[in-house]
């Protein structure tokens, strides 16, 4: 690992803050680590008695957070001052913008962004509710950005910043973006196998993690060399998400996020019949996200975590829940369904930082309504109420035989009583 401070208690047996120098040999770092650097806590904070909010503090493979709002990957990690601004503001965790190690192969359009908005086609005052991008990966050379991280983790050592890398199909790429990047301080890495647009043909992004096989030849290369958390950011681009998730678990991950944006078209414009975003005349699909995309994430966050509850009950994974998180009670949502961090981009995009101490705000309200203490208290616990189709029917068959055994009023005659007379007649009135 290249840093350690209080707050981070990854390893048993070390509490003192190290930082590694250019030098480190990583594989004698690596003796520390279980195998896989699997079996890393994964719990909430305990709230003191007298307390009168409720704690938001998680623990998550071993890196404490103040709370579970994390800046997702994109725009609102691009560079020091926006993630300066994050940990100002009291985000739990920030995720920089996606690196790779040929920044220049990048190269961005403008405008590209587009909007989904309610009310018809055109119209200029209603409200948003969906967001496309055809935005790439950070188009700011590899050296500015890890010497932006090492600042950020000289000036907030107990704060969790984690790098969102993605490279091309290369071993030693692969190897020398890790190392490069762990040489930060950086706290964990988040791969990005999930990228819906950009650069497939150099087998990146979504590329690999809609191909299986070669998700887990990556993901082998990757673990090998990574001595921080690892988490997988997987695609909804996909049939079936939970396979590439079991996938990065059984190949040495120690988390999983999800959703990233939805492979989209948002629109054509009936007044010029181009589509949006418009560049130059032209457009190309990009990647869905904000509100209106919830339902789709809480069913594929549900699915994963179901499969790791099931697969991977006793082993400490974490889930980090992703898409259209507006508000505090959005975030709840996530967190009933399995995920110990919920990330937030284009929430940040709209709202601002500031917006932290809302969503903050709002899960303890919540978490109030039901007298939840900490997040764990409710972690995972709507999991339990997910079945079959075929189960629902059953249940509701048995429950209308129970409601038709249990007829209001009296079955005989013999059953009128003195005392209750008033009472049983009533139970036998219709209107």
């Amino acid at each position: 690992m290249a840093s350690m401070s209080s707050a981070l208690t990854r390893f048993s047996g070390l509490s003192s803050k190290t930082t590694l120098s250019p030098d480190f040999d990583h594989s004698s770092r690596r003796t520390f680590l279980p195998p896989n650097r699997v079996g890393l806590k994964i719990s909430s904070s305990s709230s003191s008695e007298t307390d009168s909010e409720p704690d938001l503090s998680v623990t998550v493979n071993g890196l404490k957070m103040p709370n579970p709002f994390v800046i997702g990957s994109g725009p609102p990690g691009t560079n020091y001052t926006v993630m300066k601004r994050a940990f100002d503001e009291g985000w739990g965790a920030v995720i920089a913008k996606t690196v790779s190690l040929d920044a220049s192969k990048v190269i961005n359009v403008t405008p590209r962004y587009a909007r989904l908005k309610t009310g018809s086609n055109g119209s200029a005052k209603t409200d948003v509710i969906g967001w496309q991008n055809i935005e790439l990966i950070s188009d700011r050379p590899l050296e500015t950005m890890l010497k932006e991280f090492k600042q950020l983790k000289q000036e907030y050592p107990d704060r969790i910043l984690i790098a969102s890398i993605m490279e091309e199909y290369s071993k030693t790429g692969w190897e020398e973006l890790i190392d490069r990047v762990e040489q930060t301080g950086v706290d964990a890495l988040e791969i990005n196998f999930s990228c819906p647009h950009g650069m497939p043909e150099r087998r990146m992004g979504a590329a690999v993690g809609q191909d299986c096989a070669l998700l887990e030849e990556v993901c082998g290369w990757i673990n090998a060399k990574a001595t921080v958390p690892v988490w997988a950011k997987m695609t909804p681009n996909i049939t079936d998400i939970t396979e590439p998730a079991r996938v990065s678990l059984k190949s040495g991950c120690e988390g999983i996020a999800a959703i990233n944006t939805i492979m989209s078209v948002m629109g054509i414009d009936l007044k010029t019949l181009h589509p949006e975003p418009c560049v130059e005349g032209y457009s190309t699909p990009g990647g869905y996200s904000y509100k209106a995309v919830r339902p789709i994430a809480l069913a594929k966050v549900m699915n994963i975590a179901q499969m790791m509850k099931s697969e991977f009950g006793g082993k400490d994974y974490s889930l980090s829940g992703i898409g259209g998180v507006e508000t505090g009670y959005d975030a709840a949502e996530f967190i009933l369904l399995g995920s110990n961090t919920v990330q937030v981009c284009t929430g940040v995009m709209v709202h601002g930082y500031g917006h932290v101490k809302t969503l903050c705000a709002e899960l303890q309200d919540f978490m109030k309504q039901h007298n939840f203490s900490t997040i764990e208290d409710f972690r995972g616990h709507s999991l339990q109420y997910f079945t079959t189709h075929t189960d629902l029917v059953r249940r509701q068959k048995e429950a209308i035989e129970q409601r038709k055994a249990e007829r209001k009023g009296l079955k005989s005659d013999k059953d009128w009583t003195g005392d209750g007379f008033v009472k049983e007649t009533e139970s036998m009135v219709s209107n």
